[in-house]
C-alpha cells in the first residue's frame, strides 16, 4: 500500500492501487485491524477515481460541423 497521499495520486495510480487493495481483501490473509485500514483506503481511492472520471467527462468536447458537414471546432458537453 502507497504512503502517498490519494488526492495527489494519478487515475491510473489510484486504480492501480484500488485494485491491489481488492485483491488483498479478498484474499482474506489479513488481520482485523488492516483489513479496516485497507477497506477505509480503498473507499478514499474509489472517491478519488470517481472524481477524476466526472472532472474527465466535463472536459470531454463534441465535435461541431458547419453547414457543409466540415469540423468548425469544439462545444463543452455540459453545453448541449
Amino acid at each position: 500500500m502507497s504512503d502517498t497521499p490519494v488526492e495527489d495520486m494519478t487515475f491510473e495510480a489510484a486504480m492501480a492501487e484500488l485494485e491491489t487493495v481488492v485483491g488483498r481483501l479478498e484474499a482474506g490473509e489479513v488481520a482485523l485491524d488492516e483489513s479496516i485500514s485497507l477497506y477505509e483506503r480503498g473507499a478514499l481511492l474509489k472517491a478519488h477515481c470517481e472524481a477524476r472520471l466526472k472532472s474527465a467527462e466535463e472536459k470531454v468536447a463534441t465535435i461541431t460541423l458547419d453547414e457543409t458537414g466540415q469540423p468548425k471546432g469544439t462545444v463543452s458537453t455540459d453545453a448541449t
